[in-house]
């Protein structure tokens, strides 16, 4: 029974991150569209992400009452809901209305995210938790693989056509259809059912807020979504910045970023069985510190691609860092993952002052922002270890 349910979860997991990261080709079409600069396009991580910091407690409240299964079913709809809104949005041409349809879209996915990560991760031995919540997250990782061509082909070749904001409509209708399809499926099936606690002070959030090892987490997935999120948001520019190519053709490279994820994160699966996952986790902060580094030091396609090779570090942080800070709340985890899932925002801040940087430095220079992330996220790997 556990098999069949991280199966049905993968779908879930492959559409968050498809979602997710088509907004890194909105970012670049949109600031052309509306002649927008970086700290105006990142407004759309920042509304995106921004729902994380103002819903992912609510939506774990909510799971609280529904149980994790109604809680996705519910997720999956807001999204669709979040995903129709595009229409108004379009035909208003209003930069405005598409914040507010990211931030109803983004709703949608904290639910899936709040309900999904700690069922995966208490679905299972507690040993494994790493191991599994990697192998769902590689799907998730598919997802954004496979957006960047999609939006492409469907979103970005038009401004050599046009500079309005149709492009976005029929690809998010189709969106919208499929998420409807996946709720009404996943409502059909039978999950197993998780232990919950039944000691009242493990069930308090007062109690849940004092866990500084929990606390130490939520700043780790802060920094981590908004490091990773910060680099795909302005990657499409930052290929165009060091190499001559139209903005078809640099979005390709988003998908090599996401796609490299996917991979590390395939690869995770085995290394975390092997090693410490606080180990595993220092060494790959190490390595992103050190390309960005190398990166931003560089010129034409190495500069390329050791930003895109970022990607692979990042690949095991969010579960590594995930499963490590919800270590002992196996029988509250809706709680712990709600406070977890609200520490996403850092995907609204750290993007934002990126931008803010970029305008003002230029992007060589912003992008040392992430690598102070990673620097804070192998402290937290040295802390686990011990």
């Amino acid at each position: 029974m556990y098999r069949k349910a991280l199966l049905s979860l993968t779908v879930l997991f492959f559409m968050m991150g498809f979602i997710t990261c088509l907004n890194d080709i909105l970012v670049p079409f949109l600031k052309q569209i509306f002649e927008l600069s970086y700290t105006q396009a990142s407004l759309i991580q920042f509304c995106f992400f921004g729902a994380y910091g103002l819903t992912a407690i609510p939506a774990a409240k909510l799971i609280e009452k529904v149980g994790y299964q109604k809680g996705m079913v519910i997720g999956f709809i807001v999204t669709a809901l979040g995903c129709l809104l595009f229409f108004p949005a379009v035909s208003l041409h209003k930069y405005e209305v598409f914040l507010f349809a990211f931030f109803v879209l983004a709703t949608g996915v904290v639910l899936l995210q709040v309900a999904a990560n700690p069922y995966v991760s208490i679905l299972g031995p507690v040993e494994t938790a790493s191991a599994r919540l990697t192998m769902t997250q590689a799907f998730n990782s598919f997802g954004t693989f496979l957006a960047p061509f999609f939006g492409s082909i469907l979103i970005l070749s038009t401004l050599q056509n046009s500079m309005n904001s149709e492009a976005v409509k029929y690809p998010y209708l189709f969106i919208a259809i499929v998420l409807v399809i996946i709720a009404f499926v996943l409502g059909r099936m039978k999950f197993p059912e998780l232990p919950k606690s039944t000691t009242a002070g493990e069930e308090s959030w007062a109690y849940t807020l004092k866990q500084p090892n929990l606390l130490l987490g939520m700043l780790g997935i802060f920094v981590y979504v908004g490091a990773e999120v910060a680099i795909g948001s302005f990657l499409v520019n930052y290929v165009m910045e060091n190499v001559a190519l139209p903005e078809t053709e640099a979005a390709n490279y988003i998908a090599f970023y996401w796609g490299s994820a996917m991979v590390g994160r395939f690869l995770g699966i085995y290394t975390l069985k092997l090693f410490a996952p606080g180990k595993v986790l220092v060494f790959h902060s190490a390595l992103a510190i050190g390309l960005i580094l190398l990166s931003v030091n560089s010129t034409g396609m190495i500069a390329v691609y050791t930003m895109i090779a970022v990607g692979l570090c990042n690949s095991i942080m969010f579960p590594t860092i995930f499963t490590l800070a919800l270590k002992g709340f196996e029988k509250s985890a809706e709680r712990a993952s709600g406070l977890l899932a609200t520490a996403i925002v850092g995907g609204a801040f750290i993007p934002l002052c990126t931008g803010w940087m970029a305008d003002t430095a230029g992007l060589r220079t912003a992008f040392i922002l992430p690598a102070l992330c990673y620097a804070y996220i192998a402290f937290y790997g040295i802390k686990a270890r011990k």
